[in-house]
């Protein structure tokens, strides 16, 4: 028996990276898992390796169960059809992780405000609208769980002045806010549905995740860079809250070592980030 055996998932963004992960280990655990992202066949993307194909391809072989439903989450008619789909094959849908992302660094100054718009578009109102065609279902059953997946980033450097040549993720600025704008939707989201039974968190990793994407933008080495954090650590931390009883987890703004020391995965966090409770922050 699996922690997810009889549920139906849907993960966006699950071509690659911490979404691929998430997908994999939910199909482990029994899911019936919605892969989504925009990428199908390995090479569609110029610039990063993944697919839907070889995500799904590879949880069939494992003897998991998914299929790849290709949306774009910045189209709120794509947003819609992914749920349809979803329930059209497996039914409605009972755990949804957020995990899409769209990313550029780039200053201010040279930002152009199509690309601005564009990524709030996919990491936060993407989001906003998955979740907003999934609850109905969710509601309706009184169960459900919505994790959405953040970013150290959210949390901004702090008053000033600085010293510029050390500054971290020069051209951030637009990512870290979309970020801190989710986590504020996530427990206020928590907060509205909780009378429903639906549990609403969020979850960062403790370090940069190695994944194509992280190393495109040399935020790490290479996909074995030693000073990463692994992927399986956010997918195993997605499935606790996912999986947890609602006053547990509901709320809940953290990071993934942070969840995996709480519940005896790991001994000792990896010491960086911020764990936030109420409107607080402490160090893992």
């Amino acid at each position: 028996m699996g922690k997810l055996d009889g549920k139906v998932a849907i993960v966006t963004g699950a071509s690659r990276g911490i979404g691929k992960a998430i997908a994999e280990l939910f199909a482990a655990e029994g899911a019936r898992v919605v892969c989504s992202a925009r990428t199908v066949h390995e090479g569609d993307h110029k610039l990063l390796e993944g697919s839907l194909d070889t995500t799904v391809n590879g949880i069939k072989k494992a003897g998991g169960e998914a299929i790849a439903v290709t949306a774009d989450v910045s189209s709120e008619a794509d947003c819609e059809r992914l749920v349809a789909e979803a329930k059209h094959a497996y039914g409605p849908c009972d755990i949804l992780v957020n995990n899409a992302a769209l990313t550029y660094f780039i200053p201010v100054k040279d930002y152009e405000p199509r690309r601005w718009m564009r990524s709030f578009a996919v990491n936060l109102h993407g989001p906003f609208m998955m979740s907003h065609f999934v609850l109905p279902e969710m509601i309706a059953r009184n169960s459900g769980a919505i994790v959405n997946i953040s970013s150290g980033a959210a949390i901004g450097p702090g008053r000033g002045p600085y010293n510029t040549g050390e500054a971290f993720l020069r051209g951030s600025v637009c990512y870290g806010a979309e970020k801190a704008a989710l986590e504020r939707m996530t427990q206020g989201l928590a907060e509205e549905v909780y009378e429903y039974g639906i549990s609403v968190t969020c979850l960062s990793p403790s370090l940069v995740v190695p994944t194509p994407g992280t190393v495109h933008h040399h935020l790490v080495t290479s996909m074995t860079d030693p000073n990463g954090e692994p992927v399986e650590m956010m997918a195993k931390a997605t499935l606790i809250l996912a999986t947890e009883p609602i006053d547990k987890v509901t709320g809940w703004v953290t990071y993934s070592q942070v969840v995996l020391k709480q519940y005896g995965l790991i001994q000792k966090g990896a010491g960086i980030g911020f764990d936030r409770e109420g409107s607080g922050y402490s160090k893992i």
